[in-house]
């Protein structure tokens, strides 16, 4: 054996001890172990691996099995206390500076860290720009830089910070500290410009499959979009935690409003809200169960809620990584969760307005063109699209996963070449015969034969196409318009979001070329496990006789997460709890030996959990156990500051589109 492989085996004992020590699990998953051991060993690595795949981990176990203290350069602030409350509650030493802390709260991070006091701490990356920060790293001794959300580092992405583009200053001044770069969505080309922009060229990449086949990805055709949302959320996810996407501040305050009108509560997120409700409404949606917020993407990124049991978006993402991105805040817990979204014509032109319209260069415009394109195929597919996605992502050979929309109602396809043309020529004879543009409206009305006021006003009713598509309904006719626009077989230009021809306009019109286009599809059956969940009850399959112990362990949860002021998961996830309720162990033994449960909760927290047991069986709980919390004893992993309302953001909040 040489040394190598000698120290190799001794790193990676160490790292899965520790996974069982701290973590409370015997085995790693997927490119965990490899990840884990390279970085440990001294090399740099990109971590492409999906939300909820087990990315942390992958720079936490290096930080607390190699000398001295993880830095990990993490974007919103405002997040950083849930995450060092979650890594105390199993007996890691971490910590964070930011602005929101006073002079002696930040003197005393210092202190802990320059004495080799912290395993983690969280800095974000505009912290990094100062020269007091940097001198202070260069006073300590640093086990591994830990970039999350690395994606952040591309200009033409979808969550650029600029401040992502100093942080190669680490491998500069620290260059026998291992780096690892993370995060959950990127394309070949995104993986590339994070390798290169952070100064990354020798590092190892593992890329795991994007694949979440715990969650059901369900696009339907836009008509009232809120009462579509709300027969959704009626009728599959009453009761459960989850997050509205829409691209205005407008919309958001509207749709928050009317789910809690119709007995869904809800709150608002965008960046319109002075701070201090956006972090109230964050803190709610960490630490209430069943909480729905609304909101623009300035929110959820760095979240860890692993109970999210839907995303839903009701306008059309800009591409197809945003949308990743998004819908992978579902099911981090891995329980089944849906990613739903309703799409219509007016989102693609009004995508194409604000390309067109937008501040950027030709350059810029074609990018967010061809994301917005991919975004489109994905909308249109008659295939899995899961494999669509998958494909996306470099990931080729998907097959049909069997539990999308287009799995479960396979769209039907029909030769839309003549509709298509019939579309290209009225926009043909309104250019042509009286120099005028109009959008998708106008032209369906005249194609409909409808005497409308500004049909009349102009005439319409003259032209020889006027009233020949009596054969679709006015919302087919929508359909084919979005298709053609998807295909680029028409194009939307200028203010007004007009309909213009492009260069693949005239095969269309010369027959040169067929047009399919899918049709609409019937509504998708809901999965089962969707139609017997009942309102506030998880997505937990549980025999019959062992839910009542389930919800038992879940309320004595719920009152420890509100006594000391932290999310529930922080306490236990669901699946930790579905695992002991299954088991119903007897001892502190028995506890220990559930995944999940690492040897600080097992401390914390054991003894209420076999209370909780006992007194199911009628049982006297063992001594000293009834009403323990594990709270207040010598060894409380939740400090003073825990409770408090999280504050404000240091650093600026993306916008979001006014409308």
């Amino acid at each position: 054996m040489d040394g190598t492989q000698g120290m190799s085996e001794v790193t990676g004992s160490e790292a899965l001890a520790t996974l069982h020590r701290v973590f409370g699990y015997d085995a790693f998953r997927g490119e965990q172990e490899a990840i884990i051991e390279h970085v440990v060993g001294g090399g740099d690595a990109v971590v492409l691996m999906p939300t909820g795949g087990g990315k942390s981990l992958c720079y936490q176990i290096p930080a607390m099995v190699r000398a001295g203290t993880g830095i990990v350069v993490s974007p919103l602030i405002a997040l950083m206390q849930d995450q060092v409350d979650a890594l105390r509650a199993v007996g890691v030493r971490a910590g964070f500076m930011n602005s929101t802390q006073d002079f002696e709260e930040r003197r005393l991070v210092e202190a802990e860290f320059l004495a080799g006091e912290l395993d983690l701490l969280y800095l974000a990356p505009e912290r990094l720009r100062l020269d007091s920060t940097l001198g202070l790293l260069s006073r300590g001794k640093i086990s591994v830089f830990a970039i999350d959300e690395a994606h952040c580092v591309a200009q033409w992405g979808h969550d650029f910070r600029p401040d992502y583009l100093t942080l190669s200053v680490l491998g500069q001044n620290w260059p026998d500290v291992p780096r690892i770069a993370l995060t959950a969505t990127a394309t070949h080309a995104t993986h590339q410009e994070i390798t290169q922009r952070l100064g990354m060229p020798d590092a190892k990449h593992f890329v795991a499959s994007f694949d979440r086949p715990n969650i059901q990805y369900r696009i339907v055709g836009k008509a009232d979009p809120k009462k579509q949302l709300l027969g959704f959320l009626k009728q599959e996810h009453e009761g459960d935690a989850g997050i509205v996407y829409c691209l205005s501040r407008k919309s958001v305050e509207a749709t928050a409003e009317f789910l809690s009108r119709n007995g869904i509560e809800a709150v608002p997120y965008h960046a319109g809200l002075d701070a201090g409700t956006r972090a109230r409404h964050q803190s709610r949606f960490l630490r209430e169960e069943g909480l729905v917020v609304c909101a623009t993407i300035a929110f959820g990124m760095g979240i860890d809620k692993p109970d999210v049991r839907f995303v839903a978006h009701l306008d059309l993402p800009k591409s197809v990584e945003g949308y990743y991105q998004e819908t992978g805040r579902a099911g981090r817990d891995g329980l089944p969760s849906t990613a739903w979204m309703a799409y219509g014509l007016q989102d693609v032109v009004q995508q194409r307005k604000l390309i067109n319209m937008g501040e950027g260069d030709e350059a810029f415009r074609r990018r967010a063109s061809a994301h917005l394109d991919s975004m489109l195929a994905l909308c249109e597919t008659a295939r899995c699209r899961r494999s669509q996605l998958l494909t996306y992502f470099g990931q080729e050979g998907a097959e049909a996963c069997g539990n999308c929309d287009t799995c479960l109602s396979p769209p039907e396809t029909w030769d839309g070449t003549v509709a298509a043309q019939k579309i290209l020529s009225t926009v043909v004879r309104l250019e042509r015969e009286r120099r005028q543009k109009f959008g998708a409206g106008q032209i369906i009305d005249i194609l409909l034969g409808k005497r409308s006021a500004k049909v009349i006003q102009f005439d319409h009713d003259q032209l020889s196409v006027f009233g020949i598509g009596e054969e679709l309904a006015e919302a087919e006719w929508r359909g084919v318009v979005r298709q053609l626009l998807a295909q680029g077989l028409i194009a939307v230009e200028g203010e007004y979001g007009t309909l213009v021809l492009t260069e693949e306009s005239g095969t269309v019109l010369g027959r040169q070329r067929e047009v399919r286009l899918r049709k609409e599809p019937k509504p998708a059956p809901r999965a089962a496990a969707a139609r017997e969940r009942k309102a506030k009850s998880p997505a937990v399959e549980l025999p019959a006789e062992v839910a009542p112990v389930f919800e038992a362990l879940r309320a004595w949860r719920g009152a420890q997460a509100k006594e000391n002021g932290v999310p529930a998961y922080v306490i236990f996830q669901n699946a930790t709890l579905s695992e002991i309720a299954l088991q119903q162990p007897t001892s502190l033994a028995q506890l220990g030996a559930i995944g999940g449960v690492g040897e600080k909760k097992l401390a914390t927290w054991g003894e209420g959990v076999l209370g909780v047991l006992a007194g199911l069986r009628g049982e006297a709980a063992p001594s000293g156990v009834a009403g323990s919390s594990g709270a207040g004893r010598d060894d409380d992993p939740w400090p003073d500051y825990v409770g408090q309302e999280p504050p404000p953001e240091d650093e600026p909040v993306p916008e979001d589109v006014d409308w």
